[in-house]
């Protein structure tokens, strides 16, 4: 087939800069809302693969389905390498195209009405990226069990799913339901997202295709495969908003196993529903599903393999003994189900709204079966993690995340608000708000902070700024002067105020610092205050 290069808008060719760093033509096309990308929204994905594990080889196709919004004549479909497209059409009229790295542009003859639902038949195959160090670098993750057997499975979030299959490799546009067919060796069971239809299950040549759908809106990196011998169990879950399926697929040698350790799924599911509200996507069911790498959030699909131990890989992160008290990636990974494929960030740059809320949501776990102090013990634990590196907001529309502090700094932003809130029961609110409000959405961390800013009753844009976009703790400074204290924040952007909570002896007292001084007689032996440790500040006191 002939490729003819197509005409991209010269912005998306020049490198850029930001924060001393260098992103290229490709970082552009890859994390922005091209022109190319930007006419048309995704409707429905019917994704078909063959996956040969003595191969490492797949080959499928995917019809995506979309909606005109505006007239053009080329649309962007992205697809990493090794991986190539072999054919493209669209109502069976082969289509040129040309491309830019992972990017391919492809030239439709087809006036694109707008207001119209077309489809794109998108042909591919070859040897896709093999993950080395899943899911940090992502990709196939071609492994055997014990007993020689194929384990395969896909993880993708950062690098992308074109790494493994053909779409519209943007976050800002979910598709709204999706097909997932796998063909498999037939001693071996395909475990996708969503529901299995066993009804069009078939066998085939040594092969067997594995059919299952995904009824609610999903994003790119949420979408994966999972291939092994695996068994099945599960049980009913009586949730807020009725019976929801909790399904488990795991290998046959694991299953008294998975058995006894999953007893931790209901328990998450109980308190999460608590704090956050209902479990998004109920039509989809909730499974747990053994994988041969640590696990990832895939949505209704949460991939596990922490060896069945309590903790991270068998330690507590906190190092307060409080985190060997539930399995890490089951709540860890189901947390995302709100905060991450429910509500999902617009821009890569926007990752701490995953990563910040969903490591809160381990000490909220906590809270709920153990108690406030045990959860504050958890987070501030945490922060001994922190590197305050570099900002956990990265850079906008060049597919550059922030810092990894986006966990557990993250968290103790979040833990510093409910603290600073000062009412559980408006804090429980706003969670379970945010996942009514921006239910099935994509949102910037602006939308986040907003709303947050706005139920709460307080002006909370300063603490966003300095807590989000700086790498500085903010330092506050005392100085005893008789009966009364004088206090600042230093270390802090312009303007930033934060009442904080001291205890002098047996005494509470809330104070008002900002960036100049201020004063206050207090009743007490001030040589003995202490600032709350709920509040992620450093406390100095001066001459």
């Amino acid at each position: 087939m002939v490729k003819k290069l197509v005409l991209i808008s010269a912005m998306f060719l020049v490198a850029v800069m930001a924060h001393g760093q260098t992103f290229t033509k490709q970082d552009t096309l890859r994390g922005s809302i091209t022109p190319e990308r930007a006419w048309w929204d995704l409707s429905y994905y019917d994704l078909n693969i063959k996956v040969q594990p003595d191969k490492k080889y797949i080959s499928g196709y995917n019809m995506i389905h979309y909606k005109v919004l505006e007239e053009n004549n080329v649309i962007q479909i992205d697809l990493q390498e090794p991986l190539e497209i072999t054919g493209i059409s669209q109502d069976n009229e082969p289509l040129d195209y040309g491309r830019i790295g992972p990017a391919y542009f492809i030239n439709l003859k087809k006036k694109q009405v707008p207001g119209e639902y077309n489809q794109l038949y998108v042909q591919y195959a070859g040897n896709p990226k093999e993950a080395v160090r899943a899911p940090w670098d992502g990709g196939f993750s071609w492994s055997k069990d014990d007993n020689g057997k194929d384990f395969v499975a896909t993880s993708c979030q950062g690098l992308g799913a074109s790494a493994w299959w053909p779409n519209k490799d943007h976050m800002y546009d979910e598709v709204d339901s999706m097909r997932i067919a796998i063909d498999v060796p037939k001693d071996l069971i395909a475990v996708a997202n969503g529901r299995r239809r066993e009804e069009y299950e078939y066998e085939h040549g040594g092969y067997k295709l594995y059919e299952w759908f995904v009824a609610n809106p999903i994003n790119n990196y949420g979408v994966n495969v999972n291939i092994g011998d695996y068994v099945y169990f599960g049980e009913p879950y009586e949730g807020e908003k009725g019976t929801l399926d909790l399904d488990y697929w795991v290998l046959k040698d694991d299953l008294e196993k998975a058995k006894e350790h999953f007893k931790d799924a209901p328990k998450m599911m109980k308190a999460f529903e608590h704090w956050f509200g209902p479990y998004p996507f109920y039509e989809d069911s909730f499974k747990l599903v053994q994988v041969p790498y640590l696990g990832m959030e895939h949505q209704s699909s949460v991939t596990y393999g922490n060896q069945w131990k309590k903790g991270y890989l068998g330690k507590d992160l906190s190092g307060t003994g409080w985190g060997l008290k539930f399995d890490f990636i089951i709540i860890h990974e189901a947390g995302h189900e709100w905060f991450a494929n429910n509500i999902t960030y617009k821009d890569i740059a926007d990752m701490w709204i995953h990563e910040g809320f969903t490591a809160y949501s381990e000490n909220l776990f906590l809270d709920y079966y153990y108690g406030k102090e045990a959860s504050a013990d958890y987070v501030i634990g945490t922060r001994k993690l922190i590197q305050n590196d570099r900002p956990i907001i990265g850079t906008y529309d060049v597919n550059h995340e922030g810092s990894s502090d986006m966990y557990y700094k993250g968290a103790n932003l979040l833990h510093t608000l409910r603290t600073l809130i000062d009412d559980d029961d408006r804090w429980r609110e706003i969670l379970r708000g945010l996942n009514k409000e921006f239910y099935h959405q994509t949102v910037t961390t602006k939308q986040i902070e907003d709303y947050v800013s706005k139920n709460s009753g307080k002006d909370l844009d300063k603490i966003f700024e300095q807590y989000l976009r700086t790498a500085n703790i903010p330092v506050f400074e005392y100085q005893v002067d008789g009966a009364a204290i004088k206090f600042r924040y230093t270390n802090v952007v312009d303007d930033f105020k934060m009442p904080l909570q001291v205890q002098i002896g047996e005494k509470k007292t809330w104070l008002s610092p900002s960036t100049t001084w201020n004063s206050k007689e207090i009743d007490g032996d001030i040589s003995a205050l202490e600032v709350s440790r709920d509040f992620y500040v450093v406390s100095k006191k001066v001459k």
